[in-house]
């Protein structure tokens, strides 16, 4: 009988690896709180009316890449391409509109599901990060937003990413560029034009600029340019969102052929690229949706926002160092194996890290196992400590050990 094995696609995430994901949640916990905004919990399975309507039913994730069945009643469900619509289906659903004039300001992260083929960087079971701010129009707000990612990309150790960033101007100024964009394509040679650009260009024209086909990239070059077509209302939101941006240092470049993958995408949009992941270069990505919670039935309220590709982040910090144990108990004698437990849980309160033998084996095994898990320090219980309540304290660094009473253990090793 065959051994049964994980879907193509779908991976195991194992130490190191799952450690890093661990690391980027905690710290998005703690930066995006400090902003103001509070975890949303979202289910991975929903109607499939939600993404259909909410993303765009020409969009490739809606044609091409969601795992959608009917249930047993024969609704159509579908696992959740992404989180954005889901956030705003929760917001309507429960009325978090209700506060008049709040911002109502979320975060979540999770598993996503697309059918796509599988490349370093992109699985069809992926995790993001993402970000929702609803209720304000505000351009304070899309770069507030931007600047919280570049904090958090800061604050997990990622500097030397580029952040692009786009206007598409607003649901007035955006159907007389789409007929522009649409004009010029219709002169393009269509048998020069991959398959899918062929098919965007009159489904889905903004599409066709975000082509990573050099053929396809080589004949739109002399597209005409979305910030050409701005009204004068988006061209002053699109200023104010750069000022606070430039007065903060953030450096940026703008990209007029930024149009991000979803329909519902209005005025700012932005990305996260990185040189150094492959084709899949982009990291992180998002930007302002108006009319997306009016279009789910909701109130006609604004919003904004962005999401992580874990993955692609976890690839950049794979150089990173895991965290090392703070300490790594020792037992030589089989006595000592309950005072090693109790010490070590008096340490973790404290705020330090580590890890007990659980039998009394060899000194050389277990100074063996603490090189493995890369200790700073061994804590040593043999018979003589037990007896006169110390422990002896190993630098794992240098060699130096020093006998510590088990009651001063806790401020010892947190001096150091």
């Amino acid at each position: 009988m065959d051994m049964i094995k994980k879907i193509k696609g779908f991976a195991d995430l194992l130490p190191p690896v799952s450690n890093a994901y661990a690391f980027m949640e905690q710290t998005a916990t703690r930066v995006f709180s400090l902003y103001g905004y509070d975890e949303l919990r979202l289910p991975v399975l929903e109607r499939t009316e939600l993404f259909a309507r909410g993303i765009g039913e020409e969009t490739d994730v809606v044609q091409k890449e969601m795992y959608t069945f009917p249930d047993r009643k024969g609704r159509s469900l579908t696992l959740r391409p992404e989180a954005t619509a889901g956030a705003v289906r929760a917001y309507i659903e429960n009325k978090l509109y209700a506060d008049a004039g709040s911002v109502t300001k979320l975060y979540a992260y999770g598993p996503m599901f697309r059918y796509e083929r599988p490349q370093k960087g992109r699985m069809r079971q992926f995790h993001q990060i993402d970000v929702e701010a609803f209720g304000s129009s505000a351009a304070i707000l899309d770069a507030e937003v931007i600047l919280m990612l570049g904090h958090f990309l800061t604050e997990i150790g990622l500097n030397k990413l580029s952040f692009e960033i786009n206007s598409l101007g607003c649901r007035e100024c955006r159907p007389v560029y789409l007929k522009t964009l649409a004009d010029f394509l219709a002169t393009l040679p269509e048998d020069e034009l991959c398959e899918d650009c062929r098919r965007r260009k009159s489904s889905n024209p903004l599409r066709v600029l975000d082509c990573k086909v050099p053929r396809c990239k080589e004949l739109t070059e002399n597209a005409p340019q979305l910030s050409e077509h701005c009204c004068p209302d988006c061209k002053d939101h699109f200023a104010a969102v750069l000022d606070p941006v430039n007065a903060a240092g953030l450096t940026y470049t703008i990209n007029p052929r930024l149009v991000r993958g979803l329909d519902y995408y209005t005025r700012t949009t932005f990305e996260v690229v990185s040189g150094d992941i492959g084709s899949q270069s982009s990291v992180a990505g998002g930007g302002r949706y108006d009319g997306l919670i009016s279009a789910l039935d909701g109130p006609d309220l604004p919003g904004v926002g962005f999401a992580c590709g874990m993955e692609r982040l976890a690839l950049l910090l794979a150089e990173r160092i895991p965290p090392k144990p703070d300490f790594f108990f020792v037992v030589l004698d089989g006595t000592g194996l309950s005072t090693s437990l109790e010490l070590a849980q008096s340490l973790r309160r404290a705020g330090l890290s580590g890890v007990t033998a659980l039998e009394a084996k060899s000194a050389k095994s277990q100074f063996r196992q603490a090189d493995k898990a890369n200790a700073r320090f061994c804590l040593i219980l043999g018979q003589s400590e037990c007896e006169s309540r110390t422990v002896t304290v190993k630098n794992m660094e240098n060699g130096q050990q020093e006998t510590i009473p088990m009651a001063d253990l806790a401020d010892y090793m947190n001096a150091r």
